[in-house]
């Protein structure tokens, strides 16, 4: 597989009234999404509450996902784990979905050292049948993966590349300064896209794009082509959203607004919660400014 690039949406997993999946308004939301013009989909990351799903229903998402897209965008599914034998069961199931590519992130709660870090995504690199997509994501898991240790990754012929979401501009230039060149590096900070694409790197993996996957994805593409005025036009436009989507925990901020557009019904799992009204307020706001059509 080339390098991944461009835009990829990190998806919701839309749940009905009572918490269970809604598969219908899944399968409406990946339409909508193609026709959006996104380059590809990434489901069951922590935008889609993964952590919350049991097997049955992450099986579920990702073969929708992937029955949707029929090919006509790629799809990097998550199998993340802070257990290294299920990260590897569950990347083998999800690769006999018939996903593109897998994402699999920095265990959590169990604070492995580098050498750890290596072992582990070594493990499920070596267990996969698609190319893998290492996640990075110091807030949520505890742990950072070094750039020395990403680099000595990307020495192995199934890691395909990195989704860096340290929020560490240096730490991101210093990969992409020493990458190999199959090594995708992506954002997976909105807020950062454009500084990291500047910089060399290969695209995003979004939040923000549920909502506005149109301007999202003209954003990377206009960073890629190196049209600089125009990106920054572009990325003063949108930060307002970027900005309101993280005022509390992802995904309740882009739900809330997903569902003021009526895309999906404003349900996450505990231990998330509904966002505050001041929230809510915020984000349709930043929609309202944009153009979009809310509630």
């Amino acid at each position: 597989m080339t390098r991944f690039r461009g835009c990829g949406t990190a998806l919701v997993t839309p749940f009905a009234d009572d918490g269970g999946l809604d598969l219908r308004a899944l399968r409406a939301l990946v339409e909508w999404q193609i026709a959006e013009g996104i380059d590809f989909l990434v489901p069951c990351g922590s935008t889609g509450e993964a952590q919350t799903l049991d097997e049955r229903e992450r099986d579920q998402v990702v073969a929708t996902v992937v029955e949707v897209a029929a090919g006509r965008v790629p799809v990097m599914a998550g199998a993340t784990s802070n257990d290294t034998r299920r990260a590897v069961a569950e990347t083998r199931r999800i690769c006999a979905l018939g996903v593109d590519a897998i994402l699999t992130g920095t265990p959590y709660y169990n604070r492995p050292t580098q050498d750890g870090l290596t072992r582990h995504f070594r493990a499920v690199a070596d267990a996969s049948s698609r190319p893998v997509c290492v996640y990075n994501i110091p807030s949520r898991a505890a742990v950072n993966l070094l750039p020395a240790t990403a680099l000595s990754l990307a020495e192995h012929p199934n890691v395909l590349g990195i989704k860096e979401s340290s929020g560490d501009l240096r730490q991101i230039m210093e990969i992409l300064r020493h990458r190999p060149a199959r090594f995708a590096v992506l954002s997976g900070d909105d807020w950062l896209a454009f500084p990291v694409v500047a910089a060399g790197g290969d695209g995003l993996v979004s939040v923000t794009s549920n909502q506005v996957p149109a301007p999202m994805t003209e954003l990377v593409h206009l960073a890629r082509t190196g049209g600089l005025e125009a990106t920054r036009a572009r990325q003063y436009r949108l930060l307002p959203l970027m900005d309101a989507n993280f005022l509390e925990t992802n995904p309740s901020p882009v739900k809330a607004g997903l569902a003021a557009m009526g895309k999906i019904r404003d349900v996450v799992r505990l231990p998330l919660v509904p966002v505050t009204a001041a929230t809510r307020e915020a984000v349709r706001t930043a929609l309202q400014a944009l153009g979009v059509h809310v509630r």
